[in-house]
């Protein structure tokens, strides 16, 4: 039986879905020729991870967000028999379309044998009733999305989109190397542990180079695409014509991202859709991080300054506080940035970099290996929570809301 069918037809009390249910075809329908990675440590200790597929085992502490367009709700929870903080995102199947099951299927079989530390892991899987459960670590940072709406409004300092982005790439460049494309990277994607780890989400809009045991060039498979995530794509996705896309249009959507994370505001928000389309698909090449540059000087009375060249910086010794928590005014954009944006928003694809020669960009040049240790004194104090727990979990008997906002994706 394959997931699919275990989430249509499930109505036992608890049933785990754990990927040694799968067929070793369905498996590898999804995941071929997985190469070995040399930077691979665990991303959890083997204690740490969390297997049990009690419902009762899970004491529901807060709802922290929604996401795979508002099916899905988001809570922080307590795994009571280690006291372990978790995240369980509960989905009502019931609710999900076949092409939005098959969605789920593809994310919960990848999540299991896509081995990297800079990928989001599913601990345990598994339905209640026609809901299903899955259990991941706790991001005590949440998405960078969260961290530009708490924190940085006015855009993050050059450093820590640096460390951000470096673990947002590593994460894309090893899904590449297994011939799939993301196709939503964006800020709500990308999630930060207390620790500082980086790791990327959203894997149920990933879509596989590979068919029947060989990997094409090119996909066609256009999906329907809400309004709301066109910014990010790139201009062959949007097309939709004969020439398909292929991994690079991730890497459109990377420029897209820094300019996102620079500007603190989603990208050409202040653009009509129709001319957000035509701009992308018929040029001139334009960047989102033009206008935040604008606004820039606008605020300031410096030297006006371009593409591939420094905004000024304010005289005056820089603190470790005021690099944490930088306004527009005070930051930096060097050439190395806007290299990295400027490659990566080519609109011709082929002269995109891929996602592993992305990694040793001049951009990324003064990372180290203790990256982790660095974003840490980039981000405010790790966010504290009010655990109150609610009362046990039962089947909702109403659909949920359609207007909260969803930071938090499969």
């Amino acid at each position: 039986m394959s997931l699919l069918d275990c989430f249509c037809t499930s109505r036992t009390q608890v049933e785990s879905l754990r990927p040694e249910k799968q067929s070793e075809t369905s498996i590898h329908q999804h995941l071929v020729d997985v190469p070995a990675f040399s930077q691979l440590p665990p991303s959890t200790r083997a204690k740490d991870v969390i297997c049990s597929t009690n419902v009762s085992h899970y004491e529901l502490q807060v709802e922290i967000g929604r996401g795979f367009d508002n099916l899905t709700t988001v809570h922080l929870a307590r795994h009571t028999p280690t006291g372990t903080l978790v995240t369980v995102k509960i989905t009502n199947l019931e609710n999900c379309t076949d092409e939005r099951l098959k969605a789920l299927q593809k994310a919960v079989i990848l999540s299991h044998f896509f081995q990297h530390p800079n990928i989001t892991t599913y601990w345990t899987v598994f339905t209640v009733g026609s809901w299903l459960w899955v259990i991941s670590p706790f991001m005590a940072y949440g998405s960078a999305s969260q961290l530009l709406k708490t924190y940085f409004p006015e855009g993050m300092s050059e450093t820590l989109i640096r460390n951000i982005l470096f673990g947002a790439v590593r994460g894309l460049s090893y899904l590449h190397q297994n011939g799939c494309i993301h196709r939503s990277i964006k800020a709500s994607h990308i999630l930060i542990s207390g620790d500082g780890l980086v790791t990327l989400s959203g894997l149920s809009h990933l879509h596989s180079l590979v068919k029947h045991g060989q990997r094409h060039r090119a996909v066609y498979d256009f999906p329907q695409f809400s309004t709301s995530v066109q910014p990010w794509l790139s201009p062959e996705l949007l097309r939709q014509d004969l020439h398909g896309y292929n991994v690079k249009s991730d890497i459109y959507s990377v420029g897209i991202t820094a300019c996102e994370l620079a500007s603190g505001q989603v990208p050409f928000q202040d653009m009509h859709r129709t001319q957000m389309l035509l701009q992308k698909l018929k040029g001139p090449p334009y960047s989102p991080l033009d206008v935040s540059i604008s606004r820039m000087k606008n605020s300031r009375s410096g030297v006006d300054s371009g593409i591939g060249e420094s905004v000024l910086v304010p005289s005056g010794t820089r603190t470790g506080a005021s690099d944490r928590l930088q306004t527009p005014s005070s930051k930096t954009f060097s050439p190395a940035f806007f290299s990295l944006v400027q490659l990566c928003l080519q609109q011709d694809p082929e002269k995109r970099p891929s996602a592993s020669s992305l990694l040793s960009h001049v951009f990324f040049k003064q990372m180290k290996e203790e990256s982790q240790d660095s974003i840490l004194s980039l981000l405010p104090p790790k966010p504290s929570i009010a655990l109150s727990p609610m009362s046990p979990w039962t089947e909702p008997e109403c659909d949920f809301p359609e207007e909260k906002d969803s930071n938090w994706e499969f």
